[in-house]
């Protein structure tokens, strides 16, 4: 192979390494989502107890007219541990379309104290408990 044809191959390869990023791995445009940390049961059992039960019965088996039954409950099941934790920390003022008890879910749980984990714990109950 002539030294004139060995450059342009030459130049063609690193051309067309340049042209695919050099072969290295492209870097991503958005960072990985960052996951929910999971919750802890039986810690999420007494804080259930604690702020939610009044409403949800200490059986999450809900209480008529007030509260719904969480045990059986496919609303909690078809979103997301994060979309869950949303939906704790906002609650359903009565004026949601989706509130059919007529009566507010405050936010989270009228409980203002409560913590993201604490809330997380929670979750992970009334996933153990879920039929």
């Amino acid at each position: 192979m002539t030294k004139q044809r060995c450059m342009v191959l030459l130049t063609f390869i690193t051309l067309f390494l340049a042209a695919c990023g050099g072969g290295a791995p492209a870097a991503p445009t958005e960072p990985p989502p960052t996951p929910t940390p999971s919750g802890d049961k039986v810690a999420g059992e007494q804080a259930f107890l604690a702020s939610c039960s009044s409403c949800h019965g200490a059986d999450a088996r809900g209480l008529p007219g007030v509260g719904k039954d969480l045990v059986a409950s496919e609303f909690t099941t078809e979103i997301s541990d994060d979309e869950l934790l949303t939906f704790i920390k906002n609650g359903r003022p009565t004026g949601d379309p989706a509130n059919t008890t007529g009566i507010d879910m405050p936010p989270k749980g009228g409980n203002p104290a409560i913590t993201d984990q604490q809330i997380l714990d929670i979750i992970a109950f009334l996933r153990s408990i879920h039929e």
